[in-house]
């Protein structure tokens, strides 16, 4: 099911189709009053600049919402001073510092595949003292963040990137990467039902878009089906097939994109090579 290699996992080697490069439109007019960030940028000839809760995330400082809580509390200085929102636009992470620490240049972004055991929680801190994925993970780890969770109960494929733009990317349903589960299951249902799925389903008000589900094989009372999904709402896979009168008793995730857990075994990591990892992200910018 793979299409990339790892480090541990070897997987396919199908290429990716490329699709010729964009072309830029007619250029927009300049605003009359341009925000100083900008203008600095055009008459320096740096690139568009971005805000810095942004550049932040994106330097594996911590998550976007980590990082307003972080400028709320006064702890984000540009040149000795307090900034107040996280709307600040910058070019660059130059004279950024973090409680008084200064920020270099973001390093080259990772991905790493974690086989997700059962049991612990996908947060960086818990109240209540339960393990979470940050407990199980390797201490020579660089700072990670996940990129979508997993609930206590479900095991498989999580992936953790050092890139917190990347992470905000491939979550964002209008990306469209596909995840596929595989789902123990007590209870009866038949094919059509599950292709019915391909149509989308609401539930409790709630709209779930297309499924691809297949019926594997039965064992027992217990029937393991495949679904494949792009949103990756809340519980989604358990919500769609207790609407269906079946019980999930196992939920484990295998793929996410190109990226799959194969062999990996539980608890273990394998980082994606930077060649793999540069054209899958090359294939999400080419989206229409």
């Amino acid at each position: 099911m793979g299409q990339f290699a790892s480090t541990v996992v070897a997987t396919g080697d199908k290429p990716w189709s490329r699709k010729p490069p964009r072309k830029s439109g007619a250029a927009s007019a300049t605003p009359a009053n341009p925000h100083p960030a900008r203008a600095a940028a055009t008459e320096t000839g740096k690139g568009e600049p971005q805000r810095i809760a942004k550049l932040l995330a994106r330097a594996g400082v911590a998550s976007r919402r980590e990082v307003e809580r972080l400028i709320e509390e006064g702890r984000v200085t540009i040149n000795g001073i307090a900034i107040d929102t996280p709307a600040t636009l910058l070019t660059s992470l130059h004279s950024v510092a973090v409680d008084g620490v200064p920020i270099m240049a973001p390093p080259p972004t990772q991905l790493f595949v974690f086989h997700k055991p059962t049991g612990c929680l996908t947060t960086e801190r818990d109240p209540a003292g339960r393990a979470t994925i940050y407990d199980r993970l390797p201490a020579d780890m660089p700072r990670v963040m996940p990129i979508g969770r997993l609930d206590m109960t479900t095991e498989g494929l999580l992936l953790l990137t050092t890139d917190g733009g990347f992470k905000r990317q491939m979550e964002l349903p209008s990306s469209g990467v596909p995840r596929t589960y595989r789902a123990r299951a007590f209870g009866e249902v038949s094919q059509q039902q599950l292709e019915d799925l391909f149509d989308g389903i609401e539930i409790e008000g709630i709209r779930y878009g297309p499924i691809e589900a297949n019926l594997e094989r039965r064992t027992g009372a217990n029937q393991w089906i495949e679904m494949t999904l792009t949103e990756g709402k809340n519980r989604e896979v358990r919500r769609v097939l207790e609407h269906l009168g079946l019980q999930v008793n196992r939920l484990i995730r295998t793929s996410y994109g190109p990226f799959a857990l194969d062999d990996l075994p539980v608890g273990a990591v394998s980082e994606i090579n930077e060649h793999d990892l540069a054209l899958f992200r090359k294939s999400l910018k080419d989206k229409p």
